[in-house]
């Protein structure tokens, strides 16, 4: 998939997501299912997070001179990462990981605050997305379970990952009565 349409799917995406806040009331938005369940909030939170922390920041950092993946696999993807750009789209299964400061979204203060983080993501893909072709494929940064990534395939795993949630979405919609 060329970038514009990752784009494309990106704010077909992230407009959904949008949109759908308002069935949500504040109390809906950070109650958990179970203890160490996130909220539909903190998956949202998280989405924001990543996006703008994580993807995007690796996007840039591919634009200077001499970015190589700065880990064992630099310069290649992991066997996950291979299957997943193969694919299109992140595997089905749940990844659970232990509760932390660290990696633990917090609960959102607002639907303002997620609907400002949702359009804040789009922005800076519509940003980024005319220059990627100017950034050389062989200028990666590492991802901690897929490997080596240039910077369209981090904008490309931005949207897989938006597509990821949707699936925890849709249980969290189950359990507030909200389908």
């Amino acid at each position: 998939m060329h970038a514009k349409q990752t784009l494309e799917k990106f704010e077909e995406l992230a407009g959904l997501y949008e949109r759908q806040l308002e069935r949500y009331d504040m109390e809906q938005l950070t109650r958990s299912p179970e203890k160490n369940e996130w909220s539909l909030g903190q998956m949202y939170v998280h989405l924001i997070q990543s996006a703008l922390h994580m993807h995007l920041r690796h996007i840039e950092s591919c634009r200077e001179p001499g970015q190589q993946a700065s880990n064992e696999t630099a310069g290649s993807k992991t066997e996950e990462g291979l299957a997943v750009f193969a694919l299109g789209a992140l595997p089905p299964i749940r990844i659970r990981v232990p509760a932390s400061r660290a990696y633990t979204p917090s609960q959102p203060e607002s639907k303002q605050q997620l609907t400002e983080g949702l359009q804040e993501v789009v922005r800076r893909m519509r940003q980024i997305e005319p220059e990627l072709d100017s950034i050389p494929l062989s200028r990666t940064a590492a991802h901690p379970r897929l490997g080596a990534l240039n910077a369209k395939e981090w904008f490309s795993l931005i949207e897989m990952h938006y597509r990821h949630h949707l699936r925890q979405k849709e249980r969290l919609d189950v359990f507030l009565g909200a389908e």
